[in-house]
């Protein structure tokens, strides 16, 4: 399905106010859909891209934000690994989880209720390492040039970024449209290589940027990977 065969889907879902997504994730942060432990993007163990990043020295302890945290995971692996960790979603149910697990884990992180499109006004540091797991899916084309401008904004000079979202070379859903309908009821974009490129290479320098096989909920998928340094100068 093409991107036009899709446009009431895709306009209906642009249409959504930053308050209908926040009753949305919090209506699947308190299970009302389905169990946590089975949505899909609330994985336990930290992914090993994220992992190798660490282990390979390619990112070392830092200050470090999270966006679009979910229940805070992967913002605990790397409190525990000793970076200073950050981590912010629309959700504040998911925010509530998030600062429960990490208080069980016995791991301090600092977790903030913000809405990644708006002013980041709430943040008021910088920070030396950014990412988001499988979290750009939910942001739609017209969208993410704001999105990437904030996250520009909150990031100091050389500092890594790992981005990581649905590959339209995938097959989840059904569909081979860019715009696909989850179970859920949320919509998520499936992007190519060439978007990715040229929605970062204004203010990141690229190192890598690939499409690859990751595991996850029901089964595996392939996805954009990108991995980037903020330019000093832009």
């Amino acid at each position: 399905m093409s991107a036009k065969e899709n446009e009431p889907l895709l306009n209906s879902s642009e249409s959504n106010t930053s308050k209908e997504v926040k009753e949305q994730m919090d209506k699947i942060y308190s299970g009302l859909l389905l169990p946590l432990d089975d949505i899909p993007w609330n994985q336990p163990e930290p992914p090993a891209v994220l992992v190798e990043l660490i282990e390979s020295g390619k990112v070392s302890p830092c200050k470090a934000i999270d966006l679009g945290c979910g229940t805070g995971n992967y913002a605990i692996y790397l409190a525990s690994q000793g970076f200073d960790v950050t981590g912010v979603d629309i959700s504040p149910k998911a925010i509530e989880i998030a600062k429960e697990n990490a208080r069980k884990k016995g791991v301090r992180c600092n977790f903030i209720v913000a809405d990644v499109l708006k002013d980041f006004g709430v943040i008021e540091e910088t920070f030396d390492f950014a990412y988001d797991w499988e979290f750009m899916h939910h942001i739609f084309p017209r969208q993410r040039k704001r999105y990437v401008e904030n996250v520009n904004r909150l990031l100091n000079p050389k500092a890594k970024y790992l981005s990581v979202c649905f590959s339209e070379k995938d097959r989840q859903f059904g569909g081979k449209g860019k715009y696909r309908k989850t179970r859920l009821g949320t919509c998520l974009y499936f992007s190519s290589e060439d978007e990715i490129r040229k929605l970062f290479r204004l203010y990141f320098n690229i190192f890598e940027l690939k499409t690859i096989e990751i595991s996850g909920k029901p089964s595996t998928h392939f996805v954009v990977h990108a991995f980037m340094e903020k330019k000093s100068v832009f």
